[in-house]
């Protein structure tokens, strides 16, 4: 499985943004896929995952209520960024995984996409 994320790029806070994750592979309805972040001196973080099928989703405490989650079929996983702050400023990844997790922890991701900046104005 190969994973192209787009998306990302320069807005103010309190704009939305939506980032977008094609998956490419004849296995790739055998993974769920989630979102991680990692900004500048930190350590990536998880951000939310969707998975498939079945389409349930968890979210980090800090972006819950404000970013959304979908995935229209197997290849195709979208993140709805909303009321976008300061602090979500961060290069986002997408990541795929075939535990069960509900939030999968970064050694536990099996595949990932190349990043896509996110940078928020204040």
């Amino acid at each position: 499985v190969q994973l192209q994320a787009s998306g990302g790029g320069l807005v103010q806070a309190g704009d939305s943004l939506r980032l977008s994750c094609v998956a490419s592979g004849s296995t790739v309805s055998t993974y769920h896929m989630s979102w991680f972040r990692q900004a500048p001196g930190k350590e990536r973080e998880f951000v939310g995952a969707i998975r498939w099928p079945g389409h349930i989703t968890n979210y980090a405490e800090s972006v819950k209520g404000r970013f959304l989650l979908s995935r229209d079929n197997a290849k195709n996983t979208f993140l709805q960024m909303n009321s976008l702050k300061p602090e979500d400023m961060a290069v986002y990844y997408c990541a795929a995984f075939r535990g069960s997790y509900s939030r999968p922890l970064v050694p536990e991701v099996d595949v990932w996409g190349q990043g896509t900046q996110v940078t928020v104005s204040s």
